[in-house]
């Protein structure tokens, strides 16, 4: 995972411009509104009106409304998170990526913390409120043991009742969708070829991605890096976040919000922290 997103990074936001990046926080929002025990600064003093299985204790834990974004990336969602009010964490693997992050922070003149880490060795100070990964982050752990690995550092470092809110990229999308395709994409300042190949047998699918960056009017400069992703269906998942030990409290299509269907692209699943285990 460490030697992804190295020179790529630095074109990263300009292919993801038309990520819907508002309409994620806004939703996300919702979602930690209605399940999870994490409020924006301005709604702290506000007592929840959330899940019933959420303790009415009226002691407030500052860390309670810490959120965590895994796999945080350039930070845009983060910082959008962090605007909005939340205390926010960022984690990522790639120093690259943190950089332009940090510079997204400081710009805005927020107190976003970036750790460089691997998610699967994570370590934090203390427990957050909710965890937050999206934009298939978790489709680069290739194995089960390694979702739950990271699945079991989350649980651990939540807040009682807290909520890990993640996305995945599922075994069709790979398989029937973009597995064995080609996508080119020419801009004014940079280009690229995205090229898959899916492994049925594994599940996982190899990006090979050749880009082209314009380094002046008659010169472009060109690199290479190799991306591996796994497909997961939802079984998969509920499975790792019951050997985590993590609560599953539901799951939806990402892009309709509505039931997982045979031709569901991309999954949200929210869980809960369910107690500590030993070892």
């Amino acid at each position: 995972m460490s030697e992804v997103y190295v020179d790529f990074a630095q074109v990263y936001d300009t292919f993801m411009d038309e990520t819907p990046y508002e309409e994620w926080c806004d939703y996300l929002m919702e979602l930690i509104q209605t399940y999870g025990i994490s409020r924006p600064a301005a709604l702290q003093s506000v007592s929840s009106q959330s899940d019933a299985s959420i303790s009415n204790s009226a002691d407030v834990n500052e860390e309670q409304h810490i959120v965590l974004d895994l796999g945080c990336g350039t930070g845009t969602l983060t910082e959008l998170m962090a605007s909005k009010g939340y205390d926010m964490i960022g984690i990522d693997c790639s120093p690259q990526m943190l950089r332009l992050a940090k510079e997204k922070s400081i710009a805005a003149e927020h107190k976003t913390l970036y750790l460089l880490q691997d998610m699967r060795e994570m370590e934090l100070y203390g427990t957050i409120g909710t965890v937050i990964s999206v934009c298939d982050s978790l489709n680069y752990l290739l194995t089960e043991e390694d979702l739950i690995r990271t699945f079991r550092l989350v649980n651990n470092y939540l807040y009682p009742n807290g909520i890990f809110i993640f996305d995945f990229n599922t075994v069709y999308k790979y398989e029937q969708v973009i597995g064995d395709t080609t996508i080119a994409e020419n801009r004014e300042a940079c280009s690229f070829i995205w090229e898959n190949y899916y492994d049925e047998e594994s599940q996982i699918n190899e990006y090979d991605v050749t880009v082209f960056v314009r380094e002046n009017e008659d010169l472009y400069r060109r690199f290479e890096e190799i991306h591996m992703q796994r497909g997961y269906t939802i079984e998969q998942m509920e499975h790792c976040l019951e050997q985590a030990g993590l609560k599953f409290v539901m799951s939806m299509d990402a892009d309709s919000h509505g039931q997982i269907t045979e031709q569901s692209e991309r999954i949200y699943v929210i869980a809960r922290e369910n107690g500590k285990q030993n070892g």
